[in-house]
């Protein structure tokens, strides 16, 4: 019998409701339990995160060295430019900027509360850039 019987990614954050619905929309998910100080969901692929209220959470400010990167999550995408609009229509916004001439195999973003993460494609259309 295995010990764990659950694991999930944890984000702390200031607003956990408001997280947790950019992650179930961007993630095509639902809510799954909730309390005064967490929020946890489901991903349509099973992915399980939750989001822990911490009022002086702070965002990381990567890729500025101030505040480094403190988590990192990668999504696996089959076409970079549709995720990319919904990332930015959930209140998303893209941390790094490429010359748009041509496809990447990925691109980085951060959630309405700073936490950064890349949209990957699930298999590499072109060379890796820069």
């Amino acid at each position: 019998m295995a010990l764990v019987v659950a694991g999930f990614v944890v984000l702390d954050c200031s607003e956990p409701e408001k997280l947790a619905a950019f992650y179930k929309e961007f993630l095509d998910g639902e809510e799954t339990d909730a309390t005064a100080n967490r929020v946890e969901i489901q991903g349509a692929d099973g992915m399980r995160m939750a989001f822990r209220r911490d009022v002086n959470a702070t965002p990381p400010s990567w890729p500025r060295p101030e505040n480094s990167l403190q988590a990192h999550l990668d999504f696996h995408v089959d076409d970079l430019d549709a995720a990319e609009r919904k990332v930015i229509s959930l209140g998303g916004r893209a941390l790094e900027a490429k010359d748009g001439g041509g496809p990447y195999e990925e691109r980085g973003y951060a959630d309405p509360s700073g936490h950064s993460f890349t949209l990957r494609l699930g298999a590499a259309t072109a060379p890796k850039q820069g």
